[in-house]
């Protein structure tokens, strides 16, 4: 190609891959090996010492897992990416470059339920310490900086409620308090969000949901947007002091603007080990071949079926920012103007035995804990994904007794409408 900029659509399927030299496969193989052979005992140290780029073993890196973090990277405008295990691998993994014992760092209150769990309880045993904040109060984030403070971590589309936050407020206070700017964009996808753009120093996904988007296979990635000097004040040690296992190397110096994308892969990741199996990313890679198409049907039937029950008799309220009259409408058209996403949450005028009883009729919707599947997908959270949240934590997380969570599929919006309508009857 010329000096031209590919479109999202071209990177969605080209981006990071190239015909395998030795057979010509047009697809990315799988490189389904544990490790790889050295040239010789020069290039292994060089590998080992950050010397050289190259292909180890398949828990730190592989060759299948590589086209997809460059395609992922080159969708989100980062300068790297790691793809590991999980998303919740990826939490990990990143926030373990970030933090030391008694560290702190802030959150949205409006969370994924299991993102919650994961910050209140199992990121303890680390000694990280979590500060809740409020994404409808952005004066609630810069009132929870103190000198400890590390981080800030956000959604671009909350789970389960699809509220759109104000990314680039949020990461004004993040400027100003010296700390990277963490976005989950899993519910967005960089289709319809790209939260570098806004001001988002390091982006997350759960590559389960709609990067991978047929709910077939576990992943997570975390993208590098290159824009954090680690070494300005010496609160990340871990990318600015010379590292021991690796000679002195300082990973801020040596890498510059990936350094954090370095870090995650030959400290964390090495020594966690939350490695993605080369099928996983295969198949992820498959289905971000047709993000754009499924994105924009996701979106356009979550439009239809989020006005249709806004007028039905047993719906108290329809949460879905892409409703004229939502509160996030404004901030929706700013940030996702292609569409506000295909997650949002209906209360159910029955309250919670209203609640279980839907998720129990409903035939088409599978009754399931994902999202960002082709198929239309629904859950009750307070009795689920947020149980072990009491019930304060639900209703400020946007899953009360009364919400039911829908995640709307590709299939054909007449056959949803008419399923949520046998099963409200």
């Amino acid at each position: 190609m010329t000096d031209r900029q590919p479109g999202f659509s071209t990177l969605a399927i080209h981006a990071g891959a190239q015909p395998d030299p030795t057979t010509g496969a047009r697809a990315t193989p799988i490189y389904q090996t544990t490790s790889f052979v050295f040239n010789d005992a020069d290039h292994a140290a060089s590998l080992f010492g950050l010397q050289a780029f190259g292909n180890i073993y398949t828990r730190i890196g592989n060759p299948t897992n590589a086209v997809l973090e460059e395609r992922v990277a080159a969708l989100e405008g980062g300068t790297a990416a790691l793809a590991v295990a999980s998303g919740h691998a990826a939490q990990v993994v990143a926030l373990q470059v970030l933090l030391k014992p008694g560290d702190e760092f802030i959150a949205a209150r409006k969370l994924y339920g299991g993102s919650i769990n994961q910050f209140s309880h199992a990121f303890k045993s680390f000694g990280w310490n979590v500060v809740w904040a409020d994404t409808d109060d952005i004066a609630s984030f810069e009132r929870a900086v103190t000198p400890h403070t590390r981080a800030i971590f956000i959604e671009s589309i909350a789970n389960p409620g699809g509220t759109v936050t104000d990314i680039e407020a949020i990461a004004a206070v993040a400027r100003k308090a010296g700390v990277p700017l963490i976005v989950d964009n899993t519910l967005a996808s960089p289709y319809l969000i790209r939260p570098i753009d806004h001001g988002a120093d390091i982006v997350l996904h759960s590559l389960t949901k709609f990067l991978g988007g047929h709910g077939n296979s576990i992943g997570g990635i975390i993208v590098d947007a290159g824009t954090f000097d680690w070494s300005k004040d010496g609160k990340y040690p871990i990318l600015s002091e010379p590292r021991p296992e690796y000679h002195g190397i300082k990973l801020q110096e040596t890498f510059g603007n990936f350094a954090f994308a370095i870090a995650c892969r030959v400290l964390a990741l090495r020594d966690l080990g939350p490695a993605l199996s080369p099928f996983n990313a295969f198949m992820i890679l498959t289905g971000i071949e047709t993000l754009p198409l499924r994105m924009q049907k996701h979106c356009d039937n979550a439009k239809a079926i989020a006005e249709w029950l806004s007028t039905h008799p047993a719906v108290a309220g329809v949460n879905y920012a892409g409703l004229a009259g939502d509160k996030y409408n404004n901030l929706a058209r700013k940030y996702c103007p292609k569409g506000a996403g295909a997650v949002f949450t209906i209360s159910l005028k029955g309250g919670y035995d209203a609640g279980v009883k839907l998720v129990s009729k409903l035939q088409l919707f599978s009754h399931l804990a994902n999202v960002g599947d082709t198929r239309s997908l629904v859950i009750h959270p307070a009795s689920t994904t947020h149980s072990q949240l009491d019930d304060a934590q639900k209703t400020k997380s946007g899953a009360g007794p009364d919400v039911v969570r829908l995640s709307i599929g590709i299939e054909d919006k007449e056959d949803l409408i008419a399923d949520l309508e046998q099963a409200l009857a």
